[in-house]
């Protein structure tokens, strides 16, 4: 089997996805003689809408040592803590899920179980009150965690909202400053080789001609290398995830920012709402087929606090993924890859992982057929992983809207459903591979929407276990009374 050297690499668009590539690779090939150029217009515009992560992008500052206080100042950068799902499970309802697990294990036992026993005995405390992550979230307060053994009720992890433009700006600054090579401009053909199929070059408007070994797709839903070069099909989810258009808006800031991202039911989908330390990222998620885009419009201005400092921008999309993310000598990442709604913020980290798929699988420099087909098959799995823990949250919704209706009611994929029946059978939670949420994850939308397990834990002692659960809530409260509120631990960081 033949593999392909790279030398060059050339990276097409700009944006989060572009320039998390080239900062990553300026990093990654800092010590060898492999010659990285990112080519973008500033004539075609970023969506710019994914300003919150998850705890996984902890690892990509880690891995360009970059300090967490710089990145904070240079993104306008405010804490994650979870996300609040409000009217998820019917009107005047409210949960988290937050980026922690609940509890101490008691008897050798996860202690959601125990939890769900105790309930089941008449014991009254809700689920989250054993959760130090979701209890700081809902005082507006955030402290740093802490790992110590003897402190297991501190363990949690937390990510970011920041804002897109911004961080971008960031990347581009860090990568040129390490040798990466932008050009400006708009490319206007791209050149395959008679033989292989692999992309050879593409030619820019100006005349240029800008040959490489490999050739990163960051140009967004037109995927103009893996796509319409290369004929890559797209794979539609929607029949799974109908949400087809979304409605992005800014605000000014009128109160302090929570250190959560929340995810508010509407009529036809969901409106978020993330802060930042100077303004407000809203945006309205819904499926066209049961709202029109003025009604969608309508509401979501309804719903907004702050002055508007944008106008609300469409965005039209098909949720799914590239069938192979990486084909030939070309790898997608961002969305030109594929398009999961941003409910749990995964756009982000599918950038992230893409990369590190990307750099993983490139043995020696090289461009062999058998490492593509893994890092293509691990890249599915994970796509689906993250697709089933989306559609849970639809499925299990209790509104009563023809939309929620619909989603409720739809077939979903087996996998799922296999997850959901396990759990309600015997309270177990089953990890799949590339599972990206973990059990603690699926227990807070099971606990959050009401579903409980058939069969709950026999413990002994009964009384000697709520003790010690009593104690674990008593340790949580004062540890939510020792924190910083949110905006207090951002100024000990510095704001812009």
């Amino acid at each position: 089997m033949t593999t392909n050297p790279v030398k060059k690499i050339l990276i097409v668009g700009g944006g989060t996805a572009g320039w998390m590539t080239a900062a990553y690779l300026a990093r990654w090939l800092e010590k060898v003689d492999i010659q990285v150029t990112l080519i973008e217009s500033e004539l075609i515009g970023t969506i710019g809408v994914g300003e919150a992560t998850v705890p996984g992008i902890h690892q990509f500052i880690k891995d360009l040592a970059i300090k967490e206080s710089e990145f904070i100042k240079a993104t306008n950068a405010t804490f994650k803590l979870g996300i609040e799902f409000d009217q998820w499970a019917g009107i005047d309802t409210r949960f988290f899920h937050p980026f922690a697990g609940y509890g101490v294990e008691i008897e050798d036992r996860p202690f959601y179980k125990t939890w769900w026993w105790a309930k089941n005995q008449g014991y009254s405390e809700g689920l989250d009150k054993f959760c130090l992550c979701t209890q700081l979230a809902q005082a507006g307060k955030f402290a740093q965690p802490s790992f110590d053994e003897k402190s297991r009720l501190a363990w949690y992890n937390y990510a970011y909202h920041f804002d897109a433009s911004l961080f971008a700006k960031f990347l581009r600054r860090y990568a040129e400053q390490r040798n990466v090579q932008r050009i400006e401009g708009k490319i206007n053909h791209v050149q395959l080789d008679g033989a292989s199929g692999f992309i050879q070059s593409v030619s820019m408007e100006s005349g240029l001609v800008v040959e490489a070994d490999l050739f990163v797709d960051c140009t967004g839903m037109p995927a103009l290398l893996i796509g319409k070069t290369l004929g890559v099909g797209y794979e539609d989810w929607s029949h799974w995830l109908p949400c087809d258009s979304a409605l992005a808006v800014q605000t000014k800031s009128v109160v302090e920012p929570d250190p959560f991202t929340r995810s508010s039911a509407r009529t036809a989908g969901w409106q978020w709402h993330i802060p930042l330390q100077h303004r407000v990222g809203n945006g309205y998620v819904y499926s066209s087929q049961f709202i029109s885009h003025e009604q969608a419009r309508e509401e979501l201005l309804n719903n907004l606090t702050g002055e508007r400092v944008t106008e609300p921008k469409l965005i039209r999309f098909t949720t799914g993924m590239r069938k192979d993310f990486w084909s030939k000598n070309c790898v997608a990442i961002g969305l030109s890859s594929g398009f999961l709604e941003p409910l749990e913020s995964t756009s982000i980290s599918l950038i992230q992982t893409g990369i590190n798929k990307m750099t993983g699988f490139m043995v020696n420099f090289e461009i062999d057929e058998k490492h593509v087909a893994e890092a293509n098959r691990l890249n599915r799995l994970e796509y689906e992983r993250i697709r089933d823990f989306i559609i849970l949250h639809y499925k299990l919704n209790g509104r009563s809207n023809p939309f929620w209706q619909h989603v409720r009611a739809m077939p979903i994929p087996a996998s799922l459903e296999g997850k959901m029946s396990l759990f309600r059978a015997s309270g177990d939670i089953k990890m799949l591979e590339q599972e990206s949420f973990k059990e603690d994850s699926w227990v807070s939308m099971y606990y959050g929407f009401g579903v409980q397990p058939h069969a709950p834990a026999s413990l002994t002692d009964p009384e000697r276990i709520q003790m010690i659960m009593n104690k674990m809530k008593i340790a949580v409260a004062k540890g939510v009374q020792l924190a910083p509120s949110h905006a207090e631990f951002i100024q000990t960081i510095g704001t812009p």
